[in-house]
């Protein structure tokens, strides 16, 4: 896709008159709220504050052995230019980043891998595409070079885009069993000027430590949506 704290003392006393403490659930780290995670013990959650940002928070998460979830880094986020919608119901073109729990399948950058990555990365090349052609058979796929099915107008020219794409992580949006129409090209990559087409982008710095913080033995799942309603990042 084109990439375009109230005082500690004033809580306690409140509490205390109530006669409570915070509710389990509010402390809770995220991926404790969730209802999936993914099965994995790492997850990177990118959650906007409603459904019509254009900016928020990617975390990335460990789940140690004793089942607890922690913050391993985050960094603020970019989401599309028209928001975020739910991943099912997305049409392509629209600029909007799909709500949902997703694999990772692979990386890939203009530049090469920083050191300790340890997760499949794809060097670009001037004859690397992604295809969004919806009438090629390789539909939101990498293609090395450009099959003749996918026509360039319809397809990103990876290459081009060296900012953004210096480092970048598929994420699995519509990857499996490709719907038409849907979309194609969603990563989760380094800024550009702005919001994003539809991927997720975070600074560079952050994009690097991503990539040698994922492991691919550990399931890693990214989950993206909202702090609430009907795409809350907490439903998936």
């Amino acid at each position: 896709m084109r990439p375009l704290r109230a005082g500690i003392a004033a809580t306690v006393v409140v509490c205390a008159a109530l006669g409570g403490t915070p509710s389990a659930s509010a402390a809770a780290p995220l991926p404790a709220r969730m209802a999936d995670t993914g099965g994995g013990s790492q997850l990177i959650t990118a959650e906007a504050p409603r459904a019509s940002s254009t900016s928020g928070t990617v975390t990335w998460w460990d789940r140690r052995s004793d089942g607890r979830w922690v913050k391993a880094g985050s960094a603020p986020a970019r989401f599309g230019t028209k928001g975020l919608v739910a991943g099912s119901g997305r049409e392509q073109g629209t600029n909007t980043t799909p709500a949902g729990l997703y694999d990772l399948p692979f990386a890939f950058g203009t530049r090469a891998a920083p050191g300790g990555t340890s997760v499949t990365y794809r060097r670009v090349r001037d004859s690397s595409w992604w295809c969004q052609d919806n009438r090629s058979r390789s539909y939101n796929r990498w293609t090395q070079p450009r099959p003749a099915d996918c026509r360039a107008s319809e397809s990103e020219h990876l290459a081009d885009y060296g900012t953004q794409y210096a480092h970048a992580l598929v994420i699995g949006f519509n990857y499996d069993r490709p719907v038409r129409g849907r979309g194609a090209g969603i990563f989760l990559h380094v800024n550009g000027r702005a919001a994003t087409a539809g991927c997720v982008s975070v600074p560079k710095d952050a994009m690097r430590r991503i990539l040698t913080w994922v492991r691919p033995g550990r399931a890693p799942h990214i989950a993206i949506g909202t702090a609430g309603g009907a795409t809350a990042i907490t439903k998936y």
